[in-house]
């Protein structure tokens, strides 16, 4: 039976931006998992940013909060899902946030009264983040029953980073070493590095275009902690951690005189490889450094 969730895609995986191949591969693992992926029509960008440059509370939150009353409209009784790990943290910060002040809660109405969606906003509804769904809802066991092509003698650094750990997590995970990465790792027949001890370290975020010394230095620790622990390939659930740890490894490289040169997936990319998808439909042509072992494998027949 197909599992039915309200979708918020956020503004990377649009067409040509930074994580279409995030999008493209998320579509071919839910077509293969029966997840029907609802698209909350008209929504806005999740505002990750402006809040932390100024741009205010009540804005950050009322952009938020629309997204929310949209899909509380016209996706009743659908759980929210969001692939985006700022989009996830955004929207639940707000959801808490307008729970527990009644002040920001009247404000934020009031903005989305302009809107005409001031009695829309119930904020009832969970939001969740993917693999929140992939683990709670269909659970590792199913998840590994398509697997066709199973990711055999590839070594993968699970690399959680630091938004979808703190300050919700996944529910049974721990902190300072979620582990559940690993286990999807597991479960389409890799090898998880299981003592790479760099998986929530911040990548640092939009600190890559304000001060790049900073942010390269914590991407060196993320990633020379995957080589020396055996990792041929790292593997993340958020948009920025995949872009910063993967297109950054050329001006490292100049900076600190290494020789990174390690794939950066995302889980959905290895899942739909496994479950015997190509390159294309795993989005494999959209990373800038190719998971030449992740081709190989979509390009041979299932067993």
């Amino acid at each position: 039976m197909t599992k039915q969730y309200s979708f918020y895609p956020g503004c990377s995986s649009e067409t040509k931006a930074s994580a279409v191949n995030y999008m493209t591969s998320v579509n071919a693992m839910c077509k293969t998992l029966g997840i029907a992926l609802n698209e909350i029509p008209d929504w806005n960008c999740c505002g990750a940013s402006i809040g932390y440059a100024e741009g205010g509370e009540l804005p950050r939150h009322a952009m938020n909060a629309r997204n929310i009353a949209l899909s509380e409209k016209h996706n009743p009784g659908q759980d929210i899902v969001a692939t985006c790990a700022a989009c996830w943290l955004g929207a639940k910060e707000t959801q808490r946030c307008l729970q527990h002040s009644r002040r920001l809660l009247d404000d934020t109405k009031t903005a989305l009264s302009e809107a005409g969606l001031g009695k829309d906003y119930k904020g009832e509804v969970p939001i969740r983040h993917m693999v929140e769904v992939l683990i709670e809802d269909i659970g590792y066991e199913a998840l590994a029953k398509p697997v066709v092509k199973p990711l055999t003698d590839i070594k993968i650094a699970g690399y959680v980073g630091c938004q979808t750990n703190r300050p919700f997590g996944v529910a049974g995970e721990s902190f300072e070493n979620p582990k559940y990465l690993d286990k999807l790792v597991e479960t389409v027949g890799g090898e998880p590095a299981k003592k790479y001890d760099q998986k929530v370290t911040c990548c640092g975020g939009a600190l890559a275009f304000s001060e790049p010394e900073k942010s390269q230095a914590q991407i060196r620790k993320i990633v020379e902690s995957a080589y020396d622990h055996g990792a041929e390939m790292i593997v993340t659930p958020c948009p920025v951690c995949q872009m910063n740890v993967e297109i950054y490894q050329d001006q490292i490289n100049a900076r600190y005189g290494t020789k990174f040169h390690m794939p950066v997936t995302y889980y959905s990319q290895l899942m739909t490889v496994a479950y015997g998808g190509t390159a294309k439909q795993a989005g494999l042509d959209g990373n800038i450094i190719r998971a030449e072992k992740l081709e190989k494998i979509a390009a041979k027949p299932a067993k």
